[in-house]
């Protein structure tokens, strides 16, 4: 019992050490795995101009994607982790065009204004091409359905055919594991 202590602690303290998230930071938000995949409203902020979706128009993109793999992004935060995770996943986008991967990034805010200027601000940020950027109408804490965590600074959902396959959520956006987000792409990828 004792040397399980010793190994959980060094556990922990290494995790902190190493900037991975720890328990406090990893939390449940979102669809999980398993779950089916609701569809809800968003108005395009900026981003993918070559979508067929025009900025201010109202839609659901998780109904546009259909049962494509498509990755979605609730966010709170525009910190330096997720500019790379969106960056990294519009590379991933460009890189799987016959899988036709889709992403889109979901800003929330206790402001629907200030939502959309820093739905702005990320997609000017990370220069991503193959990505929208959106408010939820529900952009406090995204829609109902989900039950995304009102303590989750990031909530990432992959799914494909309608069904979620994997699920990342931290409380602090610089927390956020990118790397293992991307490996989980392959769960949804035809």
């Amino acid at each position: 019992m004792k040397n399980l202590f010793v190994f959980s602690l060094g556990l922990v303290v290494a995790m902190a050490v190493s900037g991975t998230a720890t328990a406090e930071d990893v939390v449940k938000s979102g669809p999980q795995q398993g779950d089916p995949l609701g569809a809800f409203y968003v108005t395009k902020i900026a981003g993918a101009e070559d979508d067929g979706v025009d900025v201010d128009q109202n839609l659901c993109y998780r109904c546009k994607n259909g049962s494509r793999p498509q990755v979605i992004v609730f966010t709170r935060s525009s910190d330096e982790k997720v500019a790379e995770l969106v960056a990294k996943l519009d590379k991933a986008v460009a890189e799987n065009t016959s899988s036709q991967l889709r992403v889109f990034v979901n800003m929330l805010g206790e402001d629907k204004e200030d939502a959309t200027k820093q739905a702005k601000q990320l997609a000017a940020k990370t220069k991503a091409k193959h990505v929208p950027f959106v408010v939820p109408n529900e952009f406090e804490n995204g829609p109902d359905n989900y039950g995304i965590n009102s303590k989750a600074d990031v909530t990432v959902t992959l799914a494909s055919d309608l069904g979620v396959k994997s699920s990342h959520a931290v409380t602090k956006a610089n927390q956020l594991d990118v790397d293992s987000v991307l490996s989980d792409i392959q769960k949804i990828l035809n």
